[in-house]
């Protein structure tokens, strides 16, 4: 299928922005430190909040009959409305001027910064840049957010989905984590972060319509999952910011590994989730105070 597209209309939208307001109760935080089994104990009012879990705050607020066939929102907030039917998460980068803490309300200012026009091996894409920044209850900026969004054709049902380019991961790593991505915590994820998109729970739909092997894990996910696995493996170090790039899909289908390493020059390290067949899915850059 051929989409015509005109990269000068989608332009006249940037800058776009939506104002929203939000407070950080603790519920959801601790409902995501359970369905990832952190050792942590109950978070309370005052205590930070992780770094990557702001993906359970300024949730979308729509309702069923708002929503595409696929369960995805028809209305991307500060994007326009695209004839691409199927969107992805590309990547982002997060810049942490001070911590959020639990209890706190918040706002953030969203602004759409950038709409691209690529043509590839799988057909039209558009690429969208999102900028948002956080203020604390202070008024003070707290999070910088640069997210990349990818919009892509559909594919007739029965077909299969094309795979990306893979790149071999890395080797010489000094931390190792198996992750289960079972079909529980991918609908325990969709459930916190009010992500309806039927690719992460609906089987047949995962399958028969948009051809992946199987459920598809969430792009949050997965970087909430790097991000945790880097404070991990550097206890007592801050993480100042970091910058993530997604590959290629992961899959409840089998177990998938996270490897890491410090940066040579001692102020960060670089971390990957890696498919089973021992390529990269996501890669991160993880700067440490």
């Amino acid at each position: 299928m051929t989409t015509t597209l005109s990269l000068d209309d989608l332009k006249t939208h940037i800058g776009r922005t939506q104002v929203t307001t939000d407070v950080l109760h603790a519920g959801p935080a601790n409902l995501l430190r359970l369905a990832l089994g952190r050792p942590e104990p109950e978070l309370r009012d005052g205590d930070p909040l992780p770094p990557a879990w702001l993906a359970l705050y300024f949730l979308p607020r729509l309702a069923t009959d708002a929503l595409r066939p696929d369960g995805a929102p028809g209305d991307a907030g500060v994007v326009p409305p695209m004839p691409l039917p199927r969107r992805m998460f590309a990547g982002e980068r997060q810049r942490f001027h001070r911590a959020l803490r639990l209890g706190e309300a918040v706002r953030r200012e969203t602004t759409l910064a950038d709409i691209s026009l690529k043509s590839g091996t799988t057909g039209t894409l558009v690429f969208a840049t999102i900028v948002s920044r956080v203020f604390g209850g202070d008024g003070a900026l707290a999070v910088e957010d640069e997210r990349r969004t990818v919009f892509r054709e559909e594919i007739k049902a029965g077909e299969r989905n094309q795979a990306p380019r893979r790149d071999p991961a890395p080797t010489d790593v000094r931390w190792r984590r198996t992750i289960s991505p079972t079909a529980v915590l991918l609908f325990r994820f969709s459930a916190l972060t009010f992500n309806s998109h039927r690719i992460h729970y609906d089987r047949p739909w995962a399958m028969e319509v948009e051809g992946y092997p199987g459920l598809v894990v969430h792009g949050p996910l997965t970087t909430t999952l790097l991000i945790d696995f880097a404070r991990d493996s550097n206890p007592g170090r801050a993480i100042r910011g970091y910058a993530i790039q997604a590959r290629a899909p992961l899959f409840d289908t089998a177990p998938f590994e996270l490897r890491g390493r410090p940066t040579a020059d001692g102020h960060g390290c670089e971390c990957w989730a890696v498919t089973p067949e021992g390529t990269i899915a996501m890669s991160a850059e993880v700067e440490l105070g």
